[in-house]
Formats: C-alpha cells, sequence, structure tokens
C-alpha cells in the first residue's frame, strides 16, 4: 500500500511514525509546511514531520502553497493508494483530492470543533468526552464525509499536554485500521447544523480577569504551557487549581493565604494558586511573591 503523508506539528510526526513501522504501508512522499523561524534567534527549524520523514530517507515537499499548478503536477505525478492527512496546515485543491482518496484525522468527533484548535476548544468548554475523526477530505475546512470515529473521556483535571498525547495514539491507531479496513467503510456525510468551528489560538486569547473560577481553570488546562494564561499586569499564573465554582466574591480579592498557596475570589467561584511568574522575571512561588508586594488577607492580586 503506498501512501503520501501531509502534516506538520508533533501529532502529525507520530502518525507518520506508525505509517513507517507498518510492513504493509510505504510511505513515498511527505508534503508539511516549510521551515520556520523559532525562538528569540529565530533560528530557521524545520517541523517534526520533515525530520523524522528524512531519517528514514522518505523525499520530503515542503510548498507554500499546496495550490500551485507546478506543485499541483508534481504531486499528481506521484504513484498512492492514499493520502493521509493529520494537521498539515493547507487546504487541498480539487486535482490532488481527486487523485487518490484523502484521509484526513481530525482530533474531534465532528461536525463539533471544525478547525485549527479542536483539542484546546475541548478543554476551554469543559467537555467530557472527545475523540479522532477519520473523515474523507473535500475542499471545505474539516466538511468531508466521515469514516470512523474513535472516543474517550475526558478527565476534569486534565492538561492539553495529557489529552493531546492521548489524541494522538487514537488517531495512529485510527488511522492504520481505516487504511486496512478501507473497502468496508461506509462515508457518513456531517451534519452541518450541527458544526461549531474553533480559530488558531494567539497569544492574546491567554489574557484572564478573576470573573469565573471555572472558565479560568479551563483556560488554564487548554492552554499551559502555551500561550500560559496571564492578568493585565503580564503576571502568570503558573500552577493552579480550582477551589471551588459556586460562591459570589469581589473579584482578585485574596480570601486565605498557606505555606504553599493562596486561594483568590473570582465574581464566581475561587481559585487556589502556587506559582506565577511577573512580568521579565522567573517562575516563583506564590508565597515569595505575595511577600514581596506585601500582600495579605483581604487584599487584591494584581
Amino acid at each position: 500500500m503506498r501512501v503520501i503523508f501531509m502534516g506538520t506539528p508533533d501529532y502529525a510526526e507520530q502518525i507518520l511514525e506508525r505509517l513507517i513501522q507498518t510492513k504493509e504501508i510505504e510511505v513515498v512522499a511527505v508534503y508539511t509546511q516549510p521551515d520556520k523561524p523559532v525562538g528569540r534567534k529565530k533560528v530557521l527549524t524545520p517541523p517534526p514531520v520533515k525530520k523524522l520523514a528524512q531519517e528514514f530517507g522518505i523525499e520530503v515537499y515542503q510548498p507554500q502553497k499546496l495550490r500551485d499548478e507546478e506543485v499541483i503536477q508534481e504531486l499528481v505525478q506521484l504513484s498512492c493508494d492514499y493520502i493521509v492527512v493529520a494537521a498539515y496546515g493547507q487546504i487541498l485543491p480539487k486535482e490532488i483530492l481527486e487523485h487518490a482518496p484523502c484521509i484526513n484525522l481530525h482530533a474531534s468527533i465532528l461536525p463539533q470543533y471544525r478547525g485549527a484548535s479542536p483539542i484546546q476548544q475541548t478543554l476551554l468548554n469543559g467537555d467530557k468526552k472527545t475523540g479522532v475523526t477519520a473523515m474523507l477530505m473535500e475542499e471545505g475546512l474539516d466538511t468531508g464525509d466521515i469514516l470512523a470515529v474513535k472516543s474517550i473521556d475526558v478527565a476534569d483535571t486534565m492538561m492539553v499536554e495529557e489529552l493531546f498525547d492521548t489524541l494522538t495514539e487514537l488517531a495512529a491507531e485510527l488511522t492504520l485500521e481505516v487504511l486496512k479496513n478501507f473497502n468496508e467503510y461506509t462515508p457518513e456525510v456531517q451534519n452541518d447544523a450541527e458544526a461549531t468551528l474553533c480559530k488558531k489560538i494567539t497569544k492574546a486569547d491567554g489574557l484572564i480577569d478573576f470573573a469565573d473560577a471555572q472558565l479560568i481553570y479551563n483556560k488554564y488546562r487548554a492552554f499551559t504551557p502555551w500561550p500560559g494564561i496571564y492578568l493585565e499586569s503580564g503576571l502568570k499564573l503558573k500552577h493552579i487549581t480550582l477551589e471551588e465554582t459556586e460562591s459570589q466574591n469581589q473579584s482578585a480579592k485574596i480570601l486565605s493565604i498557606s505555606k504553599e498557596s493562596i486561594v483568590v475570589a473570582c465574581k464566581k467561584g475561587s481559585l487556589r494558586i502556587f506559582r506565577v511568574q511577573p512580568q521579565s522575571k522567573k517562575e516563583m512561588e506564590i508565597g515569595a511573591y505575595i511577600n514581596g508586594k506585601r500582600l495579605q488577607c483581604e487584599d487584591y492580586l494584581s
């Protein structure tokens, strides 16, 4: 079985690795996003998928635009049985979609959370269940017919990295199942009336106020380690837990102080804070921070 693989981040890398390890599958080419500058020094860095493909001597293509005619013609010259797509980052043009069945692995139960950040959105909404959908791609954004779904429960305290790892493993398993049993599936049309969208995460999304403890905790789960959650002052909340969700309070008031943590009120509910990072400074225990600021119970955290 000959497969062209398209993907870019860690999620895609692990799916590609599973394909490479499967004897019945030959990955004939890998398409991924161009190398990008990373870090303060803007070091040009290849995507994880590219690194893995090169380790195994697989031809790598990194077009700026998959829709360019030259790129399309180059791809359709590659003989394959399937095209597998996982977090690639570009919409596939019609000519490529017609070249071979294009199977996308999306980290949600479609039609819920079409778009760029389904894993984070699951946590932001406090969902109890999520999963991975294998679908046949079409020209729309995550709108293709569904082939198969694998689902999991989401614990109330699960963080984005753990959920990411769990869904990645699930996606890798589902990819192999679909490829090996492709002809046994009956594609199911998505119900567009039930569709929801999620956008690309930006640093600005991490800004919080002390309005609703549950919503802040959901943001913490979804945005740690990046972009993190932070106050208007730039203070980052690095380690927090949800204390309770029902009380009505004056927001940002310090309700209690213990050796390792403080409890801070939200308009609704309260949070326990263990570690913070002031702007342009190192991460520290909350006790050191409030001592430096001379904050006590009934004062306000900012």
